[in-house]
């Protein structure tokens, strides 16, 4: 894949483009030539940050929409050549708390956008961000796109959900769809504020501030990390290829790590901050899903996807940006 010439002047839109993994997306597609729209919400607590897009904002356009509005969406479709659909309530925590809220937006909204592409722009590549959450406790492992999904919280079934809507567009509309099912994703521009939207922004936080970071357990459970760079790059190929119509790709990481290991690296990597084992609560013990990490192998044979991004240097670089720029990331 040639990604400077394939996105060249293409039309590009991204729901959740102020959020992480989307504001990296649009920043990479502007320095390719697209012609690149942003759709945000900016709902408090769930990511969106104008200073993702610092120093980009006069190349691209933002519209503040949020995606549950129909005709908004409508609107903003028409014309596109490409939809990288990020937007989404991502906190498992947040989902079984307010579960009609995550619904909303994880399902809802997903009917909304597909309607808006087959009516208004049918011929238009939409990919869309899944998450391995979908699997729920894994049976075997690595996870591959096999194995039975069977989400152990609302925000699972609800990312399941959209991404079924996704696929069954695809086969009876002909809608050219395709979804990722993304790891721990992890990378400058990441959410920090609260540990609300998964464990590794949060240990960077506590190292950063030199504070204490907290593992349940013996900390063994063991993880796949995937840089936000490279996911980026999985997103960009999926947007391009026809082989990838119809399918559904795991992302993951160059080997799993456990918790201990990781919390251990990031605070030497930072220079700060220290590791505490602590006891497991109930609530969370109940809802422990032991060992986690994903199998790339399909997209690595189908796209040529592969991470690439050692976790030293990923880790680094996260580390860098957010002592450099703690303060747009954390409130006072």
């Amino acid at each position: 894949m040639n990604a400077a010439s394939d996105y060249a002047g293409k039309k590009v839109l991204i729901t959740g483009g102020l959020g992480f993994v989307g504001s990296t997306l649009a920043r990479r597609l502007v320095d390719l030539g697209a012609q690149v729209t942003v759709v945000d919400s900016l709902i408090p607590d769930y990511g969106g940050n104008w200073f993702n897009l610092d120093g980009y904002t006069d190349r691209l356009r933002v519209n503040i929409a949020d995606v549950r509005d129909p005709f908004s969406m409508r609107a903003l479709v028409a014309g596109q050549e490409i939809l990288f659909n990020l937007a989404g309530q991502v906190s498992h925590l947040d989902s079984m708390v307010d579960p009609f809220t995550d619904l909303e937006i994880n399902v809802r909204s997903q009917l909304s956008i597909l309607e808006a592409c087959r009516h208004e722009n049918p011929a238009i590549k939409v990919v869309y961000a899944g998450t391995r959450q979908q699997y729920g406790k894994p049976r075997y492992l690595p996870l591959d796109e096999q194995h039975i999904q069977a989400p152990t919280d609302i925000n699972g079934v609800n990312k399941l959900a959209g991404e079924g809507y996704h696929v069954v567009y695809h086969t009876a509309y002909g809608l050219r769809t395709t979804s990722l099912r993304l790891t721990n994703t992890y990378g400058p521009r990441q959410l920090i504020k609260h540990n609300r939207q998964g464990f590794i922004g949060w240990f960077i936080r506590m190292a950063v501030e030199g504070r204490t970071i907290q593992l349940y357990g013996d900390g063994q459970q063991l993880r796949d990390l995937t840089f936000v760079e490279d996911v980026v790059d999985a997103f960009l190929r999926a947007g391009m290829d026809e082989k990838a119509n119809g399918a559904v790709f795991n992302l993951g990481g160059e080997a799993p790590i456990c918790l201990l290991d990781l919390a251990r690296l990031i605070v030497e990597l930072a220079g700060r901050g220290r590791v505490e084992l602590v006891p497991w609560p109930e609530a969370r013990k109940k809802i422990d899903i032991g060992d986690v990490y994903s199998s790339y192998a399909r997209i690595q044979q189908v796209l040529g996807w592969q991470p690439t991004t050692p976790l030293r240097a990923g880790l680094e670089r996260t580390l860098a940006y957010y002592s450099q720029f703690f303060d747009q990331y954390v409130t006072a």
